[in-house]
């Protein structure tokens, strides 16, 4: 009996991680012949932001300008500058502008990383919801670059620190996004998997699992948002960030003291053969 009970901890624990893993379809329809689903990832994500916006509508129902404001329009008002200030210490003033889209992101992965504990399938655990979030992440962040920069020197940008590295300067904007969307996606999956051993194990009974399940789904969850959005911050500010190239007019200024230089040589060489 000892020998079959990992057997089939192991089989129940496959099963489980088989049922996350699966994006059933929620609803779809046939149009000219081709079909179109919508998958528990997409339904999921679609409520939390219906959630999120009528929250965001409610909380900020009746805020002033002037005046006495509200103890609620000042706990707002307190978190947003302190998440604002933070942002500000990696982003210089060219991308600041991106903060609010930084911070409604850090809350939807936030949400999203946490709904299991109320019943619904994290659309985290679903590639395609990692992997959207990470091309909209790249997307705008060479937007950020190409404005900034220019077709020329956004392109430019590739060869340095030299021309022998473009090719995987290149890399880089195929690579950050897999970057971003595999770390999160891994780490949900990680917690959920390692969740589930803890659960297996005999001391179940004993509210062990809920202690970790305050690491694992709630710190863990809100530290993922927290590296993703970090992460982004840091693309956009190297996207707009300038390259240390000497200025034209210090080049022309190096330039003419150094001809400078060879001239006073020469001149100090015909006068010490006119004086010998």
């Amino acid at each position: 009996m000892m020998a079959i009970a990992p057997i089939n901890m192991g089989v129940n624990l496959q099963e489980e991680l088989q049922n996350q893993l699966n994006i059933d379809e929620v609803f779809g329809f046939d149009v000219a012949g081709v079909h179109i689903g919508f998958d528990e990832g997409t339904v999921v994500s679609w409520i939390i932001i219906a959630v999120m916006t009528v929250l965001a509508i409610f909380l900020t129902r009746g805020f002033k300008i002037e005046g006495e404001i509200s103890k609620r329009q000042l706990l707002l008002e307190m978190c947003y500058e302190k998440a604002e200030s933070f942002f500000k210490t990696i982003m210089s003033e060219k991308v600041e502008k991106y903060i609010p889209w930084l911070m409604s992101m850090a809350l939807f992965i936030g949400i999203s990383n946490m709904v299991g504990l109320i019943g619904f399938k994290p659309p985290t655990k679903s590639m395609q919801v990692t992997l959207a979030m990470a091309l909209t992440t790249i997307v705008l962040v060479e937007y950020c670059a190409f404005k900034d920069k220019g077709i020329k020197g956004r392109l430019k940008a590739f060869t340095k620190p030299v021309w022998i590295v473009t090719p995987i300067n290149i890399l880089e904007i195929f690579t950050k996004p897999l970057s971003l969307c595999m770390r999160l996606f891994g780490n949900i999956i990680a917690a959920f998997t390692i969740m589930e051993l803890i659960k297996a194990v005999p001391f179940t009974k004993l509210g062990v699992p809920a202690v970790f399940s305050l690491y694992f789904d709630l710190f863990d969850g809100l530290l993922q948002a927290y590296i993703f959005v970090f992460l982004t911050a840091i693309y956009l500010e190297e996207a707009v960030e300038e390259t240390e190239e000497e200025p034209k007019e210090a080049k022309k200024l190096r330039k003419a003291q150094k001809k400078a230089e060879r001239l006073a040589k020469k001149q100090a060489k015909k006068e010490a053969k006119a004086t010998a």
